[in-house]
C-alpha cells in the first residue's frame, strides 16, 4: 500500500485552528465581556417604568441606589467598561463632596449626607451605563421609557386633582424607627400624599394642594415635567406612523391641567427656555416641522392658562408672604454664610437664623451644593453641567437637540430647583445618551484602539501565514 506523502503544514494554522469541543468556551465567554454595548437594558427600563410602584412601596427617589447597585453588578461582568472625556470633573465634584463630610456637626446629619450622596452616586452609575448600552439600549428605547414615566407623572398629577387630601402609609413606614419618622422629610417618605400643602396658617406659603405624585414635592413634579415633555415631544415625531402618536398627540394638551396647577413658576420659566431654544436652533436649521410644533403647543397652553384657574391660584398661594422676596432673603443668608466656610461648605443644609424660614441651603440645588460643600464644589457641579451642555451641542439631529435642550433646562431651574433625585438621573441619561454618539468624545486613552482586520480581495478576513498578500492561493 502506497504511503500517502504528509501534507505541508501551513505556517502558524495551529493559532487559527479549531479548539477542541469546549475548551474555548472560557475565551469565548471573555470575549462576550468585552461587548459592554450588549449589556443588557432591563435595570435602566425597570427603574423608570416601575417608578409609580417605588413611589408606592415608600421608595421613590431611593429606588435610584437600588438599581445603581444593580448596573454595578451587571458592569461587573464586563470589562473594558468605557467613559466619555471630561467625566472627571463629576468624580472630583463627588471626591469633594465626601471632604465636605468632616464639616458635619450632628449625627443625624450623616445619615441625610450618605442619602445625598447616594442618590448622586446613583446617577453617575446611570450615567455610565446609558453610555455603555448601546445595543440594548437604543435611543428610540430610552426615549420611551422616558415617555412611560411622564405619562406616570401625568397620572399622578391628575390623582392629586381628583384626591387632594389622601395620604397612604406606605410600607416604609413600619421599617424605619421612629427617630428617623420624627424627621419631617423622613416622614413624607413613609406617608405618601398625591399633594403637596401645609394647613397651618403659620406656613411658609399659604397655597391650595398642589399636585406632586408620585414625587415628595410639587417642585419635583414640575422639574420632571418640564424636563421630559420635549423628550415626548420628540418620541411622537418617532412613532409617528403607529398607533401610540395619537394616544401622544392627546395626552400631550391634557397634561397641561395638573401641570398648570401645579402653579410651578420655575417649571413655566423652564419650558418657556426650551422651546425659544429648540426654536431658535430649529429656525437656523430650517426644520420648519418642529417650529409649527412649537407655535400650536404655545397657542395651546395660552388656551389652557386663560380656562384654568392658574392666576387666582397664584395670587392666593402669594397672599400672605412675598414667597420671591423670602426666597431672595435666603438665598443672601445662604451666600453669607457660605463666606464663613467656603471650602468644604457644612456639608449639610442647616436651619435658618430667621423665624419661620426654611433651612439655609434648600430651595435650589445651586444653593444646596455651595452651602453643603462650599465654592470649590460649586465650581466642580456647575463646571459639569456647562460641558455636558456645550458637548452635547455638537448634535444637530432630533435626539441630541432634544438632549442638548435638557440639559440647558437643568441649567436654568438649578438656581430654584432641588433636582437631586429623578431630575439629575434625567439629565445624567440626556448626557451619556448624547455623548455616546460623539465622535470627538467617544475615545478613552486607557482603552486600546479597534483596528479594523485587513481583508483580501474576496471579502474574506486576512490571516497571517494563511494568503499571499496578492490574494492568490
Amino acid at each position: 500500500m502506497a504511503v500517502q506523502p504528509r501534507a505541508k503544514a501551513r505556517p502558524h494554522a495551529h493559532r487559527y485552528a479549531p479548539a477542541a469541543a469546549g475548551r474555548n468556551d472560557g475565551g469565548e465567554r471573555r470575549a462576550r465581556r468585552l461587548r459592554t454595548e450588549h449589556l443588557p437594558g432591563w435595570p435602566v427600563l425597570v427603574a423608570f417604568a416601575g417608578f409609580p410602584l417605588w413611589w408606592l412601596l415608600g421608595l421613590g427617589d431611593m429606588a435610584w441606589p437600588v438599581f445603581a447597585a444593580v448596573m454595578v453588578y451587571v458592569l461587573a461582568r464586563f470589562s473594558k467598561v468605557k467613559a466619555p472625556r471630561g467625566l472627571g470633573v463629576w468624580l472630583l465634584f463627588m471626591l469633594w463632596m465626601l471632604c465636605s463630610l468632616i464639616q458635619i456637626d450632628e449625627p443625624i446629619r450623616i445619615v441625610g449626607f450618605f442619602y445625598r450622596y447616594g442618590l448622586y452616586l446613583a446617577a453617575t452609575i446611570v450615567f455610565v451605563y446609558v453610555y455603555n448600552a448601546r445595543h440594548s439600549l437604543s435611543e428610540r428605547k430610552i426615549f420611551g421609557v422616558l415617555t412611560i414615566f411622564w405619562l406616570a407623572v401625568v397620572v399622578g398629577g391628575y390623582a392629586g386633582l381628583a384626591f387632594p387630601v389622601f395620604e397612604l402609609k406606605t410600607p416604609l413606614a413600619y421599617v424605619f424607627p421612629q427617630v428617623l419618622l420624627d424627621n419631617s422629610y423622613v416622614h413624607d417618605m413613609a406617608f405618601r400624599r398625591l399633594t403637596q400643602f401645609n394647613p397651618d396658617p403659620n406656613a411658609y406659603v399659604i397655597a391650595a394642594p398642589r399636585p406632586s405624585a408620585p414625587f415628595l414635592y410639587a417642585n419635583g413634579w414640575g422639574n420632571v415635567y418640564s424636563l421630559l415633555t420635549p423628550v415626548v415631544i420628540a418620541y411622537a415625531s418617532m412613532v409617528r406612523r403607529e398607533r401610540k402618536f395619537w394616544l401622544l398627540v392627546l395626552a400631550l394638551p391634557i397634561s397641561f391641567v395638573p401641570a398648570f396647577l401645579t402653579l410651578n413658576r420655575g417649571m413655566f420659566l423652564g419650558l418657556g427656555v426650551a422651546l425659544v431654544y429648540i426654536g431658535i436652533r430649529a429656525a437656523l436649521q430650517g426644520h420648519g416641522k418642529i417650529i409649527m410644533a412649537i407655535i400650536g403647543i404655545t397657542a395651546i397652553a395660552g388656551i389652557a392658562v386663560n380656562v384654568l384657574p392658574v392666576q387666582e391660584r397664584l395670587d392666593q398661594r402669594t397672599a400672605k408672604v412675598e414667597s420671591i422676596v423670602d426666597r431672595g432673603n435666603l438665598y443672601v443668608e445662604t451666600f453669607d454664610r457660605t463666606l464663613e466656610s467656603p471650602v468644604f461648605g457644612y456639608g449639610a443644609p442647616r436651619p435658618s437664623e430667621r423665624a419661620g424660614q426654611p433651612s439655609v441651603g434648600t430651595q435650589g440645588q445651586i444653593w444646596m451644593v455651595m452651602f453643603s460643600h462650599g465654592f470649590v464644589g460649586l465650581g466642580l457641579f456647575l463646571g459639569w453641567l456647562v460641558m455636558l451642555f456645550l458637548k452635547t451641542m455638537r448634535r444637530t439631529d432630533v435626539v441630541g437637540l432634544v438632549c442638548n435642550t435638557i440639559i440647558l433646562v437643568s441649567l436654568v431651574e438649578v438656581f430654584y430647583y432641588g433636582i437631586l433625585g429623578a431630575g439629575l438621573v434625567i439629565v445624567m441619561v440626556a448626557g451619556a445618551l448624547a455623548l455616546r454618539n460623539d465622535p470627538a468624545g467617544q475615545v478613552a486613552a486607557q482603552f486600546p484602539a479597534r483596528v479594523k482586520p485587513e481583508r483580501a480581495p474576496w471579502g474574506r478576513p486576512v490571516v497571517p501565514g494563511r494568503y499571499p498578500r496578492n490574494g492568490n492561493a
